[in-house]
């Protein structure tokens, strides 16, 4: 029985060794051009499109490499096929999607009994591929597949993709996309550090060319000195350069890249080295790091560095929504979770430098939800005041040229007319902090620091708050701006508080009088696509409020009030004259803004200011009263006019009987109706300033602050739709 039982499993171990010669002998002897017919229709079959083994198709035996013990002794089979094209759909402009020199593969025995084709890697040999995809969203790489009958009994798995030297023609009519790439073998591998150091240099000096940044103010983060101790990224070697040439939405692009030679498709872990410096346009993008699990769209860990003309040309690259910016240039390290439709992009420890000013924070892009958004927090130590000048269309017709506005300024208007870019608001939404720890602005507006948290959802942008320290004291507001409407709506509100006069003008307050302070509330409401639009439509009120003040023409000079300067120049000559009060009640109706009250009242006059500013036209309509105490004849001055438009404004005096210089007369005008109206801030004549003076008004801005109608509506139809 038992030699009985040594004979059946030597005939059982004899068959299968002879099976194992006899496949061994087939794949080796057998002549496998005459399944070429077969092996193309059925792949043709399988893709939807015509696909052709036009050379020769051969196989042999080879021992894997890598292996160890008893299975490296045993061979696999290796495959080639020469010249092998695949067709393109038949709208395609180009008659083949892809064709290869060769395809080379082997398969792994052991999985075969289990069902399983393995292949560990596949070889393309000088590919050519095209890819199109046309208006209607048409593309050639998505092949029309038979619909599945069932589960297959066999399962393919594919490790890694090799490839040689090739190209590839992309142009994509949906995106505005035409692109020529030609990928070149490198002479000689390239490792890691040295790309690194490489790039570092070219963007620095790019960075240092759009904006003036300097390597001091990239680097400040540490994130190159991370990148280049991370052991994984050490251990890259680039084989392959990519040369990429063409157009994107009518802008140039040139780009040349290095990568690895192996693109693991399985393995999660195995990293596939990249680097890339590409121009688009007016924008400089580069990065070096890796990219893992393709075959998933993967996961991206590189260095990445921008520069540009402006923040918001990133849009198109980028689908991220930014505003309007000086040139800047940045770094940082871009972790990226990549998922069709949920992509996680993290931007972390970026510095840089914008206009100006530095930058330097972390911003997360999320593609997932309802829409991608936004969020993160940004800090800059020092921030210049003009380079905010953009984010509201501010600044030179050439500063705007330089960055690619397509609206100019007009010579005779000095508020924005450059819309807002209110549709791509809702391309996303965002969540951001910014912090300027300084800012910059000389000597005319001692601006302290910036804090703002904006928000973004459904193209409603909310500034809340919008704080800036000034003299010692807060300008704080709110803005809510919603861009879903054509025109868009807003609504403003906004505080000064505890504003110090003395450093408002530091540097020629009289040194022996204590300056007061200012105070001030607004609320005003408006629709509109450009500030200019917004102010020109404005509703609403303005209080303010001065007291224990001090005035000048040098003052305001300094100030760059040059109007205010020439005014108070003719009312008191160049001497620092002291504010017992000033008071301010303005209100704006579409956009005209009426002085209800606006009055000075100082040690030497009572000065009244009335008439309007229409913002719409940008017109002034202003005369200066003044009312001198104590019947000093010779004191007296006449009334003044400030009329014209803000680019231009016309400022004399006004002719007639109250040009009053001498001869005794008697001017009893200057106790009429304007002075009544200060009763309550008038001070005796020694000028001693008595802050209860300014008390009622005070009071009154506290008990009653401004306030202003719906977007769209005067405060005269908002109380009749009220009474209705």
């Amino acid at each position: 029985m038992m030699r009985r039982g040594r004979k059946v499993l030597a005939w059982v171990v004899g068959i299968f060794v002879l099976l194992i010669i006899l496949i061994i002998l087939f794949i080796a002897l057998f002549d496998w051009n005459r399944l070429k017919p077969t092996i193309n229709e059925k792949v043709s079959e399988a893709i939807g499109r015509p696909f052709a083994i036009n050379g020769d198709l051969s196989a042999h035996w080879s021992r894997e490499p890598g292996e160890d013990g008893l299975v490296s002794l045993i061979p696999w089979p290796h495959f080639t096929a020469l010249d092998i094209s695949v067709a393109n759909p038949d709208w395609a402009k180009t008659k083949q999607f892809a064709t290869l020199q060769s395809l080379q593969f082997r398969l792994s025995p052991f999985p075969l009994i289990s069902h399983r084709i393995v292949v560990p890697e596949i070889r393309l040999g000088q590919p050519n591929i095209d890819l199109e995809r046309v208006k209607n969203g048409n593309n050639t790489w998505t092949f029309k597949m038979p619909e599945s009958t069932g589960p297959s009994e066999w399962q393919l798995e594919l490790n890694a993709i090799v490839f040689d030297k090739g190209h590839i023609d992309f142009n994509d009519a949906t995106n505005q996309i035409a692109m020529g790439i030609d990928v070149t073998p490198l002479s000689k591998g390239i490792p890691f550090d040295e790309i690194m150091a490489q790039q570092e240099k070219d963007s620095r000096a790019q960075a240092n060319k759009t904006n003036g940044a300097t390597a001091k103010t990239m680097a400040k983060s540490g994130a190159d000195e991370k990148d280049r101790q991370d052991e994984t990224k050490k251990k890259q070697v680039y084989l392959f350069a990519w040369d990429a040439k063409g157009t994107y939405k009518k802008s140039t692009v040139e780009a040349k890249a290095k990568t690895g030679g192996v693109l693991a498709l399985r393995d999660a872990n195995r990293p596939f080295p990249v680097q890339a410096d590409a121009r688009f346009g007016d924008t400089h993008i580069a990065f070096v790091g890796t990219l893992t699990d393709p075959l998933n769209v993967g996961a991206l860990d590189i260095r990445l560095w921008f520069s540009g003309t402006s923040m918001s040309h990133l849009y198109d690259l980028t689908g991220i929504t930014l505003p309007d910016t000086p040139p800047f240039a940045t770094e940082g390290h871009l972790k990226a979770n990549l998922k069709k439709g949920a992509s996680v992009f993290t931007y972390e420890n970026f510095t840089g430098k914008v206009g100006g000013s530095d930058l330097g924070g972390s911003l997360t892009f999320n593609t997932g939800g309802q829409r991608p958004s936004l969020t993160g927090k940004l800090k800059s130590n020092q921030l210049l005041f003009s380079d905010l000048a953009p984010l509201i269309g501010g600044g030179s017709n050439a500063e705007k040229n330089e960055r690619g506005d397509s609206v100019k300024q007009p010579d005779d208007k000095v508020i924005p007319v450059e819309p807002f870019k209110t549709d791509r608001w809702n391309a996303m939404d965002a969540d951001v902090e910014f912090t300027g720890v300084h800012i910059v602005h000389g000597d005319r507006l001692p601006v302290d620091n910036l804090y703002t948290h904006l928000t973004m959802k459904n193209a409603v942008l909310t500034l809340d708050p919008l704080k800036f320290g000034v003299a010692s004291g807060t300008v704080g507001s709110n803005i809510h701006v919603d861009g879903s409407t054509t025109p868009m709506k807003g609504t403003f509100n906004m505080g000064a508080r505890h504003l110090k006069l003395k450093e408002l003008f530091p540097k020629l307050a009289p040194g022996d009088t204590t300056l007061g302070e200012l105070n001030g509330d607004a609320s005003l409401t408006a629709v509109g696509n450009s500030p200019a639009a917004l102010l020109g439509s404005s509703n609403g009120e303005i209080k303010l409020l001065i007291n224990d003040g001090a005035i000048s023409s040098s003052l305001l000079e300094l100030a760059g009030l040059n109007v205010g300067s020439y005014a108070v120049n003719k009312l008191f000559g160049d001497e620092t004259v002291k504010i017992n009060c000033m008071a301010a009640d303005l209100v704006a109706t579409n956009g005209d803004m009426d002085s209800k009250l606006f009055a000075f009242d100082t040690e030497k006059a009572l000065i009244n200011v009335t008439g309007d500013i229409d913002f719409k036209s940008e017109k002034l309509n202003l005369d200066i009263v003044p009312h001198t105490k104590g019947f000093r004849l010779f004191s007296l001055r006449s009334p003044l006019y400030v009329h014209g438009t803000m680019k231009n404004p016309s400022v004399g005096v006004h002719p007639g009987p109250l040009i009053l210089r001498g001869g005794g007369a008697i001017a009893l005008a200057v106790f009429a109706a304007p002075v009544a109206a200060l009763a309550a801030l008038a001070v005796p004549e020694s000028g001693k300033a008595d802050a209860t003076q300014c008390k009622p008004l005070l009071d009154d801005l506290k008990s009653a602050p401004p306030k202003a109608p719906p977007p769209g509506k005067t405060q005269a139809q908002a109380n009749a739709g009220q009474k209705k």
